[in-house]
């Protein structure tokens, strides 16, 4: 996060994805449905573009491609 120039907002996001993963970084499935996940997500994602580039809109397709590319 720090490399991409968000790290002052990382410490916001990492306690909302807390959770979401066990210990050994597999996806939580059981705790949490991916589909809900990566709706949060992209909602976190457009707050970041919003607050760094006044734009919500460069976090547009991130849901729709997450889920085709992790459909399976």
């Amino acid at each position: 996060m720090g490399q991409l120039g968000l790290g002052r907002q990382f410490g916001r996001l990492a306690p909302r994805l807390d959770g979401a993963f066990r210990a050994d970084g597999v996806f939580a499935h059981d705790r949490l449905r991916f589909v809900d996940f990566v709706d949060d997500v992209e909602d976190l994602l457009e707050d970041v573009a919003w607050q760094e580039q006044g734009d919500k809109k460069a976090a547009d397709g991130f849901e729709e491609f997450m889920l085709q590319h992790y459909s399976g």
